[in-house]
């Protein structure tokens, strides 16, 4: 199949599941959210080191807050709601409450599966016995007296079982073009609701595969798609691509990792651009499998069947 003269490779990402909650961070301005969101979900790229994957899913008018201030949307996954939980007590604490102005929100049914996680409740006993509490619409929030006036969070945040790993991998001629499609291609999935692209704006340079040589190690580099390998390992590179990036969907639902897939195919699909393809391990990672001329296919209403 090709997109606008680029070949999509008949494969399929191969996603998984995990927990998600999803945070709304207010402040006094568009600013200090944007600053609480960032701060809140830095080192946060993936879990094969890191405690949760999260990222700024978009920004919020005041219209769209519970306070009416400007405000962010955060999406953050992890692999058990335990995990979950003690990531983002960690991160509301040191991170939200830490900024000028934020205040913090949940943004999901707390009715949803797999149940309700507790972070506000927790973080309460920073106030060393000030802090105070107010139910409103059923819903309880937790105000903690700091050094500009009081930081409010909502006791409970509902959570999801989202699907984490989904991806496309752009192969393209030289490092300059290859790096500006991929750039186009994330800044049209970052307007797909649902959706976090978690790794450095977007990007990973550092793909990687299931398992190491070396004991312990669970992840390492995706040798198959590092051009100064070809020729020592078994490559997945046609001979004139010398550059490949991958960008990392994590979704709320998987209709929401399947149309930021079909965003980030149709505008990635460049100059510049040999193949748009993904990464699996075969299956057994994952029981989501994406693949990549089904999206397209669906999307233009054809039966996937009939390529």
């Amino acid at each position: 199949m090709q997109l606008d003269g680029v070949a999509i490779v008949d494969t399929f990402a191969e996603a998984f599941p995990m927990t998600g909650a999803r945070l709304i961070l207010t402040a006094d301005s568009p600013r200090w959210a944007e600053i609480a969101g960032r701060t809140m979900t830095g080192y946060a790229s993936s879990v094969i080191a890191c405690d949760a994957e999260a990222a700024i899913e978009r920004p919020l008018t005041p219209e769209e807050t519970p306070d009416g201030r400007p405000g962010v949307a955060v999406l953050a996954f992890a692999f058990s709601r335990e995990a979950l939980e003690q990531a983002l007590i960690r991160r509301v604490g040191q991170c939200v409450m830490t900024c000028p102005t934020s205040a913090c929100y949940n943004g999901l049914p707390i009715g949803s599966d797999p149940g309700p996680i507790v972070v506000g409740g927790k973080l309460r006993y920073f106030g060393d016995g000030w802090q105070i509490s107010k139910k409103i619409g059923g819903r309880r929030f937790w105000r903690v007296p700091v050094m500009d006036g009081e930081f409010t969070c909502e006791e409970s945040f509902g959570t999801t079982v989202g699907v984490a790993g989904g991806n496309i991998i752009l192969l393209g001629t030289e490092p300059r073009s290859t790096l500006e499609a991929t750039e186009a291609a994330v800044e049209a999935m970052r307007h797909v609701p649902g959706v976090i692209l978690p790794f450095p704006g977007g990007i990973a340079r550092s793909g990687s595969k299931v398992g190491s040589k070396y004991k312990g190690l669970i992840a390492s580099s995706n040798t198959a798609f590092s051009p100064t390998l070809r020729g020592l390992v078994e490559s997945q590179l046609p001979p004139e691509v010398r550059c490949s990036y991958e960008i990392v969907i994590d979704g709320l639902t998987l209709e929401a990792v399947e149309r930021a897939t079909l965003a980030g195919l149709r505008a990635g699909a460049r100059p510049g651009i040999v193949a748009i393809t993904a990464g699996n391990y075969g299956g057994k990672l994952g029981p989501f499998h994406i693949r990549l001329r089904d999206v397209i296919a669906r999307a233009e209403g054809r039966d996937p069947t009939d390529d």
